[in-house]
């Protein structure tokens, strides 16, 4: 019976990740990790809340575990469970106990889409125990130094059903992410399409126009990340007014009116 070694070369970030600080926060989650401190990042789809994470694995050289949450995600599915591979039993870490016992970055990107029991799992890590329970080993794993656990969710976007509780949430300190600026945006879409400027500042226009949709029609409104993939298509030769609609406002919804408001946003600026 053995656990599974952590292998760096899986989980380094070995070259930086473009990432434009809008606030403080890179400063905010280096001191929360010096202080061995749990953090939430809060923010809409595609705002860059994934690529902060990577970006701080790099910064602080330590192995970056990303977990996307899932209806079907259980706490065994984190913590780990045994196999038997040719009549030999064995126990095998999930991403969770690994990231715990090699001191990595643990990053459970939308949090309140797995399972209830996943946050009780969570709870002793997010703590000043920072242990994790190994019940079906029947050990107490008590969490590397280097150890860091960020969780991850949209609050405009889950139901009530969905919510992070209290007694989660007032475990960790908060980050609030929103999309950037219209000039940092314009330059991060510069930046990783290679698109020209005044094409991204058009881009950025069109996606304000269906972020003023939002709860009005469309659950979100158009993502850096959408813009980004629309750019490239842009870049590639596609015309931009169908770059627009397959990268974004197909994304965006299957609303036959919705579709017709969106595509029309998009030919009045294109």
């Amino acid at each position: 019976m053995h656990a599974r070694a952590l292998k760096p070369e899986e989980y380094f970030v070995e070259s930086e990740p473009y990432y434009e600080p809008v606030g403080d926060e890179i400063e905010v989650f280096e001191a929360a990790w010096k202080n061995r401190l749990p953090v939430l990042l809060k923010g809409p789809t595609g705002c860059g809340k994934t690529r902060f994470m990577e970006h701080m694995a790099w910064r602080l050289k330590r192995p970056l575990i990303t977990v996307s949450c899932h209806d079907d995600l259980t706490a065994s599915d984190l913590v780990g469970r045994f196999l038997v591979t040719g009549g030999d039993t064995r126990w095998v870490d999930g991403p969770l106990a690994r990231a715990v016992r090699h001191g990595a970055i643990c990053y459970l990107d939308e949090i309140v889409e797995a399972r209830k029991d996943t946050t009780v799992v969570i709870h002793p890590l997010a703590d000043d125990r920072r242990v994790l329970p190994m019940e079906k080993l029947g050990e107490i794993l008590e969490a590397s130094p280097e150890f860091c656990l960020a969780i991850s969710y949209n609050p405009g976007y889950q139901s009530v059903l969905k919510d992070l509780k209290q007694s989660t949430r007032q475990r960790f300190v908060a980050l609030n992410f929103d999309y950037p600026n219209p000039q940092l945006e314009a330059r991060i879409i510069e930046k990783e399409s290679g698109i020209d400027p005044e094409m991204a500042e058009r881009l950025v226009r069109f996606a304000q126009m269906t972020r003023n949709l939002k709860g009005s029609g469309l659950e979100e409104g158009a993502s850096t990340r959408l813009l980004v993939h629309a750019a490239k298509l842009m870049k590639t030769g596609i015309n931009p007014v169908v770059a627009c609609r397959t990268a974004i406002s197909e994304a965006l919804t299957d609303d036959p009116e919705m579709l017709t408001a969106v595509n029309e946003l998009s030919a009045s600026v294109f």
